[in-house]
Parts: structure tokens; sequence; C-alpha cells
């Protein structure tokens, strides 16, 4: 016998001791059919134990007939596999994978993580395994996302800046352009770029996809506020601030945006290149003093615009993106605060404001 085939029996020896089975050993039981059979029946392959993975709905209805087979040390991205090569349609970034949970439990489930072991979800004590799967629909990626909602307000400003789309609205005598409104410009191309390139150097991502549904969401509030902005700084009835206003506004603007670029350095360094890093403390710069300091600089930054540009449609812009990013930044203070309580040697979490200083 090999010591392959020496290891098994020995394995087998083992397992059913454990269960109080008698085992006769008989080498020539090693090339037999029936040793083969019993090895499956026991889901064992060359001394190693095969885990039954049954993967169902949240209806509870089986997604693959008979579940899947796979080997006692496959990770969750083997399963996600797996699935896809089964099914085809639910690719790794479609699928959505909980441990299941009672019926009328209040509790949240536990999201199956891709880099871990499916033994860490049965503690190793058995060779059977449930998980829940859920369909998240067609997926794309962050970086395409981000790209798409920000091409939009680079290449709408400067069309409405450039050409005269205002004779199509009544508007026939030539317009006279004030200097503030090619500099609103310049500071609306360069931001938007800005965003381009971070989203592809600079930014790491938590989470790998988005929905597909997401990108028309983003592009229709993106591409609509970029028009109407536009519209209204460079509509040729448009009355230009002081240049003394202009001054301050842009060079504020400039300022903030700078300074929202080094936020964006601050927070790539918390994370792996691969996007994985768990949840941080961040420090450093405006880190010290507020949670989410990018986005008070963004704020900010629009706040520089529209004392420079003084319009009804950019103030309305920044206080909706204001009303977003303060909703996330009281998601991501309440999140770390209760992380990082400085209980059980965990950190305790910084007395800081949470998005705009002085006020919040």
């Amino acid at each position: 016998l090999t010591s392959t085939q020496l290891y098994t029996i020995n394995y087998l020896s083992q397992l059913l001791q454990r269960s109080h089975t008698p085992l006769q050993f008989n080498p020539q039981l090693f090339i037999s059919q029936n040793f083969f059979l019993f090895c499956r029946s026991q889901s064992i392959v060359c001394g190693k134990r095969k885990m039954k993975v049954l993967v169902v709905t949240r209806s509870g209805k089986e997604l693959i007939k008979g579940g899947l087979e796979l080997a006692d040390s496959a990770t969750v991205t083997d399963l996600q596999e797996a699935i896809h090569k089964r099914t085809r349609k639910y690719y790794p970034s479609r699928q959505r994978l909980t441990l299941p949970v009672q019926p009328g439990s209040k509790e949240r489930p536990t999201v199956l993580h891709y880099k871990k072991s499916l033994n860490e979800y049965t503690n190793g004590s058995t060779s059977e395994l449930t998980v829940v799967f859920k369909d998240l629909g067609p997926q794309v990626k962050y970086s395409t996302l981000f790209f798409w909602e920000y091409l939009g307000p680079l290449v709408l400003y400067p069309i409405i800046y450039y050409f005269p789309v205002y004779k199509f609205f009544g508007y026939k005598e030539e317009r006279v352009i004030h200097p503030v409104q090619t500099y609103a410009m310049y500071y609306w191309c360069f931001h938007y770029f800005k965003r381009i390139m971070e989203t592809f150097f600079v930014h790491r991502f938590s989470h790998a996809t988005s929905p597909l549904s997401n990108v028309f969401r983003n592009c229709a509030y993106y591409w609509s506020f970029g028009a109407f902005i536009a519209y209204y700084v460079n509509h040729p009835l448009y009355t230009p601030v002081s240049d003394l206003q202009m001054k301050i506004g842009f060079g504020f603007g400039l300022v903030c945006q700078v300074a929202n670029f080094y936020c964006h350095l601050l927070l790539r360094n918390l994370r792996s290149p691969s996007g994985n890093g768990g949840y941080q403390i961040p420090y450093g710069f405006l880190f010290n003093i507020v949670t989410c300091a990018n986005y008070t600089t963004e704020i900010y930054q629009w706040l520089g615009f529209n004392i420079a540009t003084q319009t009804v449609a950019g103030y309305v812009f920044m206080v909706v993106a204001a009303s977003i990013m303060t909703n996330w930044a009281l998601g991501k203070h309440r999140r770390l605060r209760k992380l990082f309580d400085g209980k059980e040697g965990r950190p305790k979490y910084p007395r800081r404001w949470v998005i705009l200083p002085p006020f919040l």
C-alpha cells in the first residue's frame, strides 16, 4: 500500500472508532469497488473529507438541486465559483451568501466573507453547511459607476458654456461672457476631472461592485444638477458678483479642493491595495478634528464656488449634497464610536466634530 492509502485507512479507523463502529482492515479492500463506495458515502477522498453545501434561496427553495460537494478546505470564494459554474447567471459579485436564521428572529444574518474558509462557519463540527443565497442583480465596478456619473457634468458644463444653446430657449442676442463665468467653467471642470483621476488612481473601495441600477440613479443626479447649474451660471441675463467676492470664493474653493485631495490620500492609506483594511481610526490633517474631513472639504469647496458665482441653482445643489453627505457622516461616526469604545483592549475613538465644524 502507498503512504496515501495507509493514511486513508488510519483516518477511517479513527473516524469509525469515534462513532463506535468496528472496522476490520483488509488491504485488498482498498482496490475494491466497495472501498471507493465507502469513501464516497463518508465524503472522503484520499484521506480528505469533503463538505456538502446546501444552497437555498430566501424562500427556502434549493438553488442547486442536491447541493454542492466541496473540499473540506474550501473558501467562500470557492463556493461562489462553484455556484457560478452551475448557474452561469450568478457570477460571484452578484451573490450574497448568509447563514440561515431562525424564523421570526430579529437578528441580522451573518454574511459569509469571501476570504474565509467554509469551516469557520461550521465550527469544524460537521461536514454539512446550509447557506442562504440572494441575487444582488447585475453589478458594475465602483470605478465604472464613478466614471460615468462624473463624466456627465464634466462634458455638459463646457457644452453649455461654449455653444449657443440659449438660442434654443429664445435668446437670439450674442451672449456676453463675464470673467467669472470663464473661471467658473475652469473650476468646475477641474473638480470633476480630479474626481475621475481619484477614482482610478487614488480610491480603494471596500466593495468591489455596485448594483447596475445605481449607475442610472447617480447619473440622473449628477448630470441633471450639472446642466441645471451650468444653465444659470452661463445665462445671458446672469449678473456677476464683484471681483473681490469672486476672488475670495474661488480662492477658498481651490484651497478646499487641494485639501480634499489630501484627505483622499490619507483615507487611501487606511486600506490595503485589495480594498480590505477593516475600519480604522483616521488620523492626520483635518481628520484629527473631524471624522469625515473628506466630506467637509467637499461641501466647503462648493461653498466657495457659490460665493463666487452666486446662483440659486448652485446653492440648491450644495444643500442637497451636504444633506446626503451629512447622513453618511453621522452613520460612519456612530459606527466608529461603537467599534472603538475603549473596552477589552480596543482604542477609544477620540472626541471630534462629525462633518461641519463648528456646527456638527
